[in-house]
Order: structure tokens, then sequence, then C-alpha cells
């Protein structure tokens, strides 16, 4: 593996990340209803920095190889719907708006482990947690609008 790449993806995740410290859960979020499996503060950032770093390890193992433009290219998707979902849901306050973000999100993480899969039996490995992973934060996301029906975003001249 290119580690100069891997540092590469490594930057692009974590720039996504940056996303969480700048837009923080606060006391709104705590507010908010939850269902009862929704997982404990302390493992989203356990959680995503081991995610971040398996993303960065599959995209650098497959970024090299011939016919990785269909991988890279989810890749690229995923990590964009990954940094716009945090300001929708948290800094806008919009949980029904963060829905197709959330939707896209997992169609791109599962578009990219397959991808990856194809090309590189431990690149797609690589992913399988993020699928996981995602698809536990879309259940929550869809279970936060319902059990919140009358949350409302916030306006935008308020921010």
């Amino acid at each position: 593996m290119d580690w100069f790449l891997f540092c590469i993806f490594l930057a692009a995740t974590f720039a996504a990340g940056a996303t969480g410290a700048m837009f923080p859960t606060g006391e709104w979020y705590k507010q908010l209803n939850k269902p009862s499996w929704t997982p404990p503060n302390w493992l989203f950032p356990v959680a995503w920095t081991s995610i971040y770093l398996l993303m960065a390890f599959a995209g650098a193992r497959v970024a090299v190889l011939e016919g990785s433009a269909y991988a890279m290219a989810f890749w690229a998707m995923q990590i964009a719907f990954n940094a716009l979902w945090t300001p929708v849901f948290f800094g806008l306050r919009n949980l029904r708006a963060s829905l197709p973000i959330m939707a896209g999100l997992w169609i791109a993480v599962f578009g990219a482990t397959i991808t990856h899969w194809q090309l590189d039996l431990w690149a797609g490995l690589a992913f399988v947690p993020y699928l996981t992973w995602v698809s536990v934060a879309a259940a929550l996301n869809i279970a936060m609008v319902r059990l919140n029906p009358d949350q409302k975003p916030l306006r935008l001249e308020t921010l």
C-alpha cells in the first residue's frame, strides 16, 4: 500500500469528519426523543475514527488498481454525503432534510463496498463496518424523525 496515498485519503476522511466538530450535538440533541437502542455518545467518535481509518485504507489499496474508476467514484460520493449530513442534521437541525442525504450516503457506501470488494478483498472488507454503521445511523435518523414530529429546523437567518 502506498502510504502517501493513504495519508491523502485519511486527510479527506478527517476533513469530512471535521463537520462533527463544527456542528456539535449540544443541548438541542440531548432534548430530542431518541429510540432506546440509540448507541451511547462515547461510541460515535470511536466508531467514526475506526471507520475513517478503514475507509482511507480501502481507498489507498484500490486507487492504484486497474479498473478502479467506479470504486473511486463511489468513494468520492460517500465522503461527500458523509460531509453533508452533519451540517444538515446538527447544524440546521433539519431532521427531515437529512433523510435523503442519509439515503444517498447509504447507497454510496453500499456501492463503495461492492466495487472495492470486486477489486480487492481487504478493501471490500474494510467497508463492511461502515456499511453496518451507516445502516444503524439511517435507522436512527428515521426513528428520530418519527419520534420528533414537531421538531422545527433552524431558520437560516438565526445562524
